[in-house]
């Protein structure tokens, strides 16, 4: 299991139930089972107050474990389009909320006076917030034949000196990376898994895990017996869903996949006993 003889927690992203909003996704997770709740601050209105998030959290009795900071292409102005003050916000969102990470990801090649010093400055704000600020692993956008760079200081963030981490199978499968060697490679600065799936296409897909080519079980096994005892949140796309009981089949197969992988190696093996 984990250095703590135990699986990780698993959580939910409110990402998994758009189009519906972020109130649905804290129900969800109550009825279904998770154990926590990634908040991925975004359009919903609701997403973005403090206040509300945490009357979320607190009314379905389940805890927030990660802020999603704004930082995809279409949240580029959620809480204005400076960079670094959206992740100072996400960070005292996520003090207000007891959650001790935010997940980010690495600046588009355009931002570039963000992305100059982008390490450094993840760096301080973690010292001086005193939360984990998780860059996320990305990829190489692939047209055609072509695969365009499109993240600096890069998409894979092991190349890098970044003390926490996110690993997320999507991004993975589009990067055709191995993520149990991703997973060695960052050692003990992986903190925060996207748990999800992902084929040899060039979309971000965000399947369900065990219906795509990631070996997402084999992965989960390996943060299991390699002690990992960060979070694991489901981030899956449900748009497709034609009402909300297929919604609701999807977030039910994702967690009970969750819980069988990571509970699949015995207590002693993962501590060498």
């Amino acid at each position: 299991m984990t250095s703590r003889g135990r699986r990780p927690r698993v959580g939910l992203s409110t990402s998994s139930v758009y189009p519906e909003s972020t109130a649905h996704a804290f129900a969800y997770a109550a009825s279904v089972g998770y154990e926590a709740v990634e908040v991925m601050v975004g359009i919903d209105a609701l997403s973005q107050q403090v206040d509300a998030v945490r009357q979320l959290s607190e009314h379905h009795e389940i805890p927030i474990c990660a802020i999603h900071a704004p930082c995809l292409l279409f949240t580029q102005r959620v809480w204005g389009v400076e960079p670094w003050g959206k992740l100072e916000r996400s960070a005292e969102m996520a003090r207000a909320v007891g959650a001790e990470v935010v997940v980010v990801h690495p600046p588009f090649r355009w931002q570039r006076e963000y992305a100059r010093d982008f390490v450094n400055g993840i760096a301080a704000l973690e010292e001086s917030s005193g939360i984990s600020f998780a860059v996320e692993n990305m990829y190489p956008w692939r047209a055609s034949r072509r695969r365009l760079e499109m993240y600096l200081p890069g998409w894979d963030p092991s190349d890098e000196t970044y003390a926490n981490t996110t690993i997320d199978l999507s991004h993975a499968a589009i990067a055709q990376d191995d993520p149990i060697a991703m997973a060695e490679r960052l050692g003990g600065r992986l903190r925060h898994i996207h748990l999800t799936d992902g084929t040899d296409s060039a979309k971000d897909e965000h399947l369900v895990p065990g219906r795509g080519d990631m070996r997402a079980a084999d992965f989960l096994q390996h943060l299991a017996a390699s002690g990992f005892d960060g979070e694991v949140v489901l981030e899956i796309n449900t748009r497709r869903c034609a009402d909300r009981e297929e919604r609701e089949a999807d977030l039910r197969e994702s967690l009970e996949f969750a819980i069988e992988h990571l509970s699949a190696v015995p207590v002693g093996e993962a501590d060498g006993s």
